[in-house]
């Protein structure tokens, strides 16, 4: 990889959405890290997109463990020296059918530690790699599940409730964050994947294509926003 490549970090990436922005991303130039808990499906993952000839590597990081969290920031500063975009798209969704008042306070627990904590850790972790520069892009994967209305109806309470408050957080970074880093949230649809299901009418790639946008804006584009399609949403 160049030194003058622009480097770019997906969390969650070994399938799904994942794997359709570190290929994509890939395909635009950038020098891409692909992020996975899984070891194996990882590296498979990352050789598959190296095959083709492109610049893809690995780095494993579980983004519950923050122990594993500094350990791959470690290693992405030791092997590249830089991070110019970090899309956080690992999640879980665990509570299909699930009410809140009477859910296993372990399904709110888990869906909490990885949708908000996990991103929240990842973040303070690997935006000082950032700060070096005074540059980076952070789109963080959200949901219009996570919109304020969305609170008054049934189910889905967990994934809800974490989504929202990964707007939140969203919001109170970009308002502290320095220097031209921008952080945003976006809503890919409702994609066909391991978590969408077959039934989803949009495609992996479809999804990219409607977030990859936001890891190339310049520096007076939009910060703490929360965006669909490129439109964005008031949440």
């Amino acid at each position: 990889m160049s030194h003058n490549k622009q480097v770019a970090l997906v969390t969650g990436a070994n399938r799904g959405i994942g794997f359709e922005l570190v290929k994509q991303l890939a395909l635009n130039g950038f020098g891409v890290i692909l992020a996975s808990r899984d070891l194996e499906k990882g590296n498979e993952a990352a050789q598959s997109l190296k095959q083709s000839g492109l610049d893809v590597s690995f780095v494993q990081m579980d983004v519950d463990d923050q122990d594993s969290i500094r350990q791959a920031s470690q290693t992405v500063n030791e092997t590249f020296g830089r991070l110019d975009v970090l899309i956080n798209n690992a999640g879980v969704y665990l509570d299909e059918n699930e009410l809140f008042m009477t859910m296993d306070p372990s399904i709110l627990e888990k869906t909490m530690s990885t949708n908000f904590f996990g991103v929240y850790h990842v973040i303070r972790t690997f935006i000082p790699l950032m700060e070096k520069r005074s540059y980076g892009r952070i789109i963080n994967i959200s949901s219009e599940y996570g919109m304020m209305n969305e609170m008054s109806q049934r189910g889905v309470s967990a994934y809800k409730l974490s989504k929202l408050a990964l707007n939140a957080l969203t919001r109170l970074a970009a308002a502290e964050i320095q220097g031209d880093i921008k952080i945003n949230a976006v809503c890919p649809g409702w994609v066909s994947s391991d978590m969408g299901g077959p039934a989803a009418p949009r495609t992996p790639k479809q999804a990219a294509e409607s977030i990859l946008w936001l890891a190339t804006i310049g520096p007076g584009g939009p910060q703490g926003g929360f965006f669909r399609d490129g439109k964005a949403i008031d949440w």
